[in-house]
């Protein structure tokens, strides 16, 4: 517990130095297409949790989702991977952020076991975790994978840079997860909303996607496969 503060003050707490600075044209611009990719996609988002579990049709329109939030992330303008310091030295998150999606998915597993003993919440809960008993596990996954590696590239990309220096972090948490209403599941909401929280403080300090993309897949993973055999029966 003591290396605790070590570990997490410059993955969540300390802003790495970079210039990350773009002409008010571009920014105008990233700001523009934000907007239209954030309308495209609560609706593909919609559409793909709409799809009843075993459905063929969940599979293109999750892939279709990705894409969105994908390729407006990358078009939107420049985005980074960002650092953060580690034994003195500015590198690229990789183990912390894994580390940080395990302790992430720990509190959530914790927390299931007392939703799980309430029914509506379990009920909202089963219907999630149904296209992962019903379906393709390995197919789940995979796009489970690609949308976290999607979402962070436009929520905690372009969406965050478009935000500017005014509270990003608390903006591109509730966009986030006023986004997910779309799927009209509170459970994915509240998930939305507090994962963003974790996610969006790692892009302030590290000044990049790497280290909340790859806290986002770790927990991704670990929801996928430790949530359904929690929710049998």
């Amino acid at each position: 517990m003591r290396y605790l503060p070590g570990l997490l003050r410059p993955a969540l707490v300390d802003k790495v130095p970079r210039d990350h600075r773009e002409p008010d044209s571009a920014f105008r611009r990233r700001q523009l297409v934000v907007t239209v990719v954030l309308a495209a996609g609560a609706l593909m988002l919609g559409l793909s949790l709409s799809v009843r579990p075993a459905d063929p049709a969940f599979y293109p329109l999750t892939a279709g989702l990705a894409a969105v939030w994908l390729i407006g992330g990358l078009g939107s303008g420049p985005l980074h991977l960002g650092r953060i310091s580690f034994r003195g030295q500015l590198r690229r998150p990789v183990l912390t952020p894994v580390v940080i999606g395990l302790a992430a998915a720990a509190v959530f597993v914790l927390g299931a076991l007392v939703v799980r003993e309430i029914e509506p919440l379990r009920a909202l809960t089963e219907d999630v975790l149904a296209h992962a008993r019903y379906g393709s596990l390995p197919l789940v996954a995979a796009v489970t994978l690609l949308n976290g590696v999607a979402e962070e590239t436009f929520f905690r990309g372009a969406l965050f840079a478009a935000l500017g220096e005014r509270h990003p972090v608390l903006a591109s948490t509730a966009i986030y997860a006023a986004v997910t209403v779309a799927t009209g599941n509170v459970m994915l909401v509240f998930a939305a909303a507090t994962l963003g929280v974790v996610l969006g403080l790692q892009r302030r300090a590290s000044g990049g996607i790497l280290a909340p993309m790859l806290t986002h897949v770790t927990w991704s993973l670990v929801m996928l496969l430790a949530l359904p055999p929690l929710f049998a029966g």
